[in-house]
């Protein structure tokens, strides 16, 4: 048994040292140390020995096997070297070789508009909240007081999913769900994508973004409002700008105003961008939150007020930038978005 021992371990030697793969070591190791390989088969021979040569022969085998494992770890360590050497030689960069010029990105001017709007109104004491764009019926519509036959709900102005959930039409639904989890006072603003049927021309767009504002709190009135919106739109434009407020109907806010700016080109005087009337487009939406809505988000309508206001941050973009085409603000076109 001693000299099978010796000639194992010989040969398997010998074998480990003129191999040049990871795969023979692997076979070598199988071949003699495996559950069928030559050491473990001498091994099972052992119990044939007398009880004096047993712990001598038991030995040796140990002996063998780690000279063996020694052996494959060393020569493994040196072909995995010399593998890993092959593979940097073979993925080396040139990093003196001469490429293009790279074009670093920047906020697109949508997107810049947002980030600022939000900044401006949490200057102001706001908290910015989101909400979902996928949204249920009774939050798009119902607990805004949209009567059933509002022509908001038809599907000519409305993508809906299903007959409860729709493509939010506003981001007011983000109020509805502000008032349900946290009450009154609140004093937030949303902003984010909005979805409607509306044909594509110079200042519609089926998709668009929208930014509104809500504050609910004891004795708000329209001068609050007011006041609001003066100081937004001056912080935002530039002291020059001036407003113009003009009565009109939203079902969740009584009474209720829509709010142009002077133009942003000729600041008043009259050019061709603005028609020569010296208004721009109708910036936003505004209103006293009407009690019903307040009543409907679990709000004492008897002890607290609010106001609410809305605008398409693709229109606020237009006007401080002075871009005349909505479609411009999607078409990510190079040469439009390298002027910002």
């Amino acid at each position: 048994m001693k000299d099978k021992l010796t000639i194992i371990k010989d040969k398997a030697i010998e074998e480990i040292n003129s191999i040049d793969s990871l795969d023979t070591l692997e076979k070598i190791r199988v071949d003699v140390l495996g559950k069928k390989g030559e050491l473990t088969l001498v091994l099972r021979e052992m119990g044939k020995l007398s009880k004096e040569e047993r712990p001598v022969m038991g030995k040796l085998a140990n002996e063998v096997r780690e000279a063996i494992e020694a052996e494959m770890a060393e020569k493994k360590e040196a072909l995995s070297k010399l593998l890993r050497d092959e593979k940097l030689k073979s993925e080396i960069i040139d990093i003196s070789l001469e490429k293009n010029d790279i074009q670093l990105g920047h906020f697109h001017p949508l997107i810049k508009t947002l980030e600022e709007l939000e900044d401006l109104f949490v200057s102001m004491g706001f908290k910015v909240l989101t909400g979902p764009e996928i949204e249920t019926v009774a939050n798009n519509f119902d607990a805004l007081n949209s009567p059933d036959n509002h022509p908001s709900r038809d599907m000519s102005d409305t993508f809906y999913i299903d007959e409860e959930t729709v493509l939010r039409t506003h981001t007011s639904p983000v109020q509805i769900r502000a008032m349900k989890e946290y009450g009154a006072p609140l004093k937030m603003v949303s902003a984010g994508r909005t979805f409607r049927f509306d044909d594509v021309d110079d200042t519609h767009s089926p998709m668009f973004h929208q930014i509104e504002g809500l504050v609910v709190d004891e004795k708000i009135s329209m001068a609050n409002l007011l006041g609001t919106l003066e100081t937004f739109i001056k912080e935002f434009f530039g002291s020059d700008m001036q407003t113009r407020y003009r009565p009109h109907h939203f079902p969740f806010t009584e009474p209720s105003a829509e709010v142009d700016v002077t133009c942003h080109h000729c600041h008043g005087k009259g050019c061709p961008a603005c028609n020569n009337t010296g208004w721009s487009m109708e910036l936003l939406g505004c209103g006293m939150v009407h009690p019903k809505v307040l009543e409907n988000c679990g709000i004492d309508s008897e002890k607290y007020t609010g106001f609410a206001f809305g605008m398409g941050i693709d229109r606020i973009a237009m006007v401080k930038y002075g871009i005349n085409n909505i479609r411009l603000l999607f078409e990510n076109d190079n040469r439009f978005l390298n002027q910002f």
